[in-house]
């Protein structure tokens, strides 16, 4: 098994390649950006899906015979589909030159769970959409483009959830942090269902996913991550090991109240802990469909505990030294 992850020096793939890497499996990482662990350098290749010549040559010289995409622009905030062209012409380069390749095998192409919008009903089918933003419209062109080509070799979909772990940027600097300060409140009785995914589990899911039979995953869209879990229990696992108590939680109206403090404090360039678009995201449950990667694989390795008090405590570690 020759595996080549694209975007492999992002948050997932960085788990992924360590993971692949580690059990001796030749790993070969495509990414614009250097793998922010110096252990992986190695089998770091500077480049873009988006370049064309750039993904044929790593074909040619590397002879992937596994093949999984995570490059993509993962931001929210693009004004069109125009602003996400890794997720879309780069996806059909990749596609491009996935048929080419006599030497590949599989390839798994990453979506996200935003190809339908939080708080949506069930999907009916795998293509059932309900794109959230233009990124979520993004990524539905990403799956089209895969099920369109004539790739000659197994494929399948995976879409995210919401994927948490140690290195996860915007959560350190964000609700984590918050809670390590002791600045963070919850909604009073939050009844909020969401699909989580410990980045360990994620890894673990997506390696299982490259040696299953071929029959069990040909053309099919698999969500990854843990099973859904309430929000508020997540929260306060993180409380607990980080401050030694259950987070702090106020009433739903005086939230939507400071909310909006938030945005007029946040218009003015001052940062604040809660604002409306973050309070949104807070009170809408987005329960997902994690039925078939459970009945495919069985349960993770690691339970939501295990992955909390082990990224808790890489947290108090960064925080202590940052100050």
């Amino acid at each position: 098994m020759r595996v080549l992850v694209t975007g492999g020096s992002g948050f997932i793939g960085r788990y992924l390649v360590g993971r692949l890497s580690g059990e001796g499996i030749e790993v070969a990482n495509l990414d614009i950006q250097e793998p922010q662990a110096p252990d992986q350098r190695r089998q770091w290749t500077p480049g873009s899906i988006l370049d064309r010549a750039a993904l044929l040559g790593i074909f040619a010289g590397f002879k992937p015979t596994h093949v999984v995409n995570l490059a993509a622009e993962i931001n929210m905030d693009g004004k069109s589909v125009a602003d996400y062209p890794t997720n879309t012409r780069g996806v059909a380069n990749l596609m491009e030159a996935v048929a080419l390749s006599p030497a590949t095998e599989r390839v798994i192409v990453a979506s996200s769970q935003h190809v339908r919008r939080p708080g949506s009903p069930p999907p009916a089918n795998d293509r059932d959409f309900a794109p959230y933003l233009h990124y979520g419209e993004s990524k539905v062109m990403a799956e089209e483009t895969t099920r369109s080509a004539n790739l000659g070799c197994t494929w399948c979909i995976i879409r995210p959830t919401n994927v948490w772990g140690l290195h996860n940027a915007a959560l350190e600097d964000g609700v984590w942090r918050l809670i390590y300060k002791g600045l963070y409140f919850h909604p009073s009785n939050d009844p909020v269902v969401r699909g989580y995914g410990y980045v360990k589990n994620v890894a673990w899911q997506i390696e299982q996913l490259l040696r299953a039979d071929p029959g069990a995953i040909e053309g099919r869209v698999f969500y990854v991550g843990d099973d859904n879990s309430r929000q508020l229990d997540w929260v306060n696992g993180f409380a607990r090991e980080l401050t030694g108590r259950d987070v702090r939680t106020l009433p739903l109206a005086l939230i939507r109240a400071l909310s909006l403090c938030g945005d007029v404090l946040g218009a003015c360039g001052v940062r604040f802990p809660i604002y409306a678009s973050r309070l949104s995201n807070m009170t809408t449950s987005n329960p997902v469909p994690m039925e078939p990667i459970l009945k495919l694989l069985g349960p993770p390795p690691y339970s939501i505990a295990d992955g909390i008090r082990e990224t808790a405590a890489g947290l108090r570690e960064t925080y202590r030294a940052k100050g």
